[in-house]
C-alpha cells in the first residue's frame, strides 16, 4: 500500500499566479508612462532623424543618411564634440573628486558641520538657469568677483565672454559648483556605511592615512564611485540651462556649444528639426555606448573583488 504524499504545488502554483498579478500591476502604470513618455519620443525621433523638416511646416521630405552625412561632414562637427568631450570629462572627475574631498572633511566631528552640509547641498537645488545669471556676474571682466580677486594680486584678468577656451572653462566651473552638492550627499551617505573595523585594524598595522584612503575606504566606495560615474555623466552632456543663460553657445558661434545645445539650435533657431533629431540620436547612441561600457567595466571590477 502506497503511502499518499500531501503535495503543496498548486497553492505555490496560486501564490506564485498571485504575485506575478501584483507585480504586473504595480509595473504596468511605470512600463505605460516610459512608453508614453521616453520609448515612443525616442522611436519617433529616430525616425525623424531620416527626414528633412521645417518645424513651421506641416510636411517633411524623406533624405534617408543624408542628414547624417551632413553632420560627419560639417565643419562645426569636430568643434562642438570636442567641447562636449572636454565639458563631460572636466565635469565628471571635478565634481566627483571634489564631492569626495567635501564628504570626507564632513565626515569628520567638527564643530557646525550639520550646517556646512546643507550650505554645500543647497546649489544642487536651485535652478542652473539662476545660477548661470549669478555666475554671469561672477565672470564678468570688468565688474566681476573674478576680476575684483584678480586684480588684487595685479594677475590679467581672462576675457571669459570672448575667448573659447576660458567661456568653456566658465561653464564647466559653474556646472560643477552646482552639481557639487549632488556627488557630496551620495559620498557622504557612502562613508556611513564604510566598515569602520577594517579601517582602524590598518591603523594599528602601522598604515598611514593616504594608505588608509586608498586600500580601505576607497574600495568599499566602489559601488557609489560607479553610480555617480553614469549619473554625473549623463547630467552633464545634456546639460542645456547653463549654457544657453550664460553663453547661448558662443563666443565665435561655437565656443561652447555641446550636442545638446546643437539640438535646440538646430530644432529652434534654424528650424532644422530633421537634422536636430539626427544629432540627438547620435547623442543617444553615444551616451547608451558609454553606459554599457561603465557598467561591463563595472561588473568585472566587482567580480574581481569577489
Amino acid at each position: 500500500m502506497l503511502d499518499s504524499q500531501p503535495t503543496h504545488a498548486p497553492d505555490t502554483k496560486r501564490a506564485q499566479r498571485k504575485e506575478g498579478l501584483l507585480a504586473a500591476t504595480l509595473l504596468f502604470p511605470n512600463l505605460l508612462l516610459l512608453t508614453v513618455f521616453t520609448y515612443r519620443p525616442l522611436i519617433d525621433n529616430i525616425r525623424l532623424s531620416f527626414f528633412r523638416w521645417n518645424i513651421s511646416s506641416t510636411s517633411a521630405t524623406f533624405v534617408g543618411l543624408d542628414n547624417y552625412k551632413e553632420w560627419l561632414t560639417r565643419d562645426d562637427t569636430r568643434t562642438i564634440v570636442l567641447n562636449t568631450l572636454v565639458f563631460t570629462g572636466f565635469a565628471v572627475i571635478g565634481s566627483m573628486a571634489l564631492g569626495l574631498i567635501l564628504a570626507l572633511i564632513l565626515d569628520q566631528k567638527l564643530f557646525g558641520r550639520n550646517a556646512v552640509r546643507s550650505i554645500a547641498f543647497a546649489p544642487f537645488a536651485l535652478s542652473g538657469a539662476a545660477i548661470g545669471v549669478a555666475f554671469q556676474f561672477i565672470f564678468d571682466p570688468h565688474f566681476g568677483l573674478i576680476q575684483d580677486i584678480l586684480s588684487r594680486f595685479h594677475i590679467p584678468v581672462p576675457n571669459f565672454y570672448s575667448e573659447p577656451a576660458w567661456a568653456l572653462f566658465m561653464v564647466t566651473f559653474t556646472f560643477i559648483w552646482k552639481n557639487l552638492g549632488y556627488t557630496f550627499v551620495i559620498y557622504l551617505a557612502a562613508l556611513q556605511g564604510v566598515n569602520k573595523e577594517l579601517d582602524e585594524a590598518a591603523a594599528i598595522d602601522g598604515a598611514g592615512p593616504w594608505t588608509r584612503l586608498w586600500k580601505v575606504i576607497l574600495p568599499q566606495l566602489r559601488p557609489s564611485t560607479f553610480f555617480l560615474s553614469i549619473t554625473v555623466t549623463l547630467n552633464s552632456v545634456q546639460v542645456f540651462d547653463i549654457i544657453s543663460v550664460m553663453t547661448r553657445g558662443g563666443p565665435q558661434t561655437t565656443g561652447t556649444t555641446t550636442l545638446v545645445y546643437q539640438v535646440y539650435q538646430e530644432t529652434f533657431t534654424n528650424f532644422r528639426a530633421g537634422y536636430g533629431a539626427t544629432v540627438a540620436t547620435i547623442l543617444f547612441l553615444i551616451l547608451l555606448c558609454l553606459t554599457l561600457v561603465q557598467v561591463r567595466y563595472m561588473d568585472r571590477q566587482m567580480d574581481n573583488g569577489r
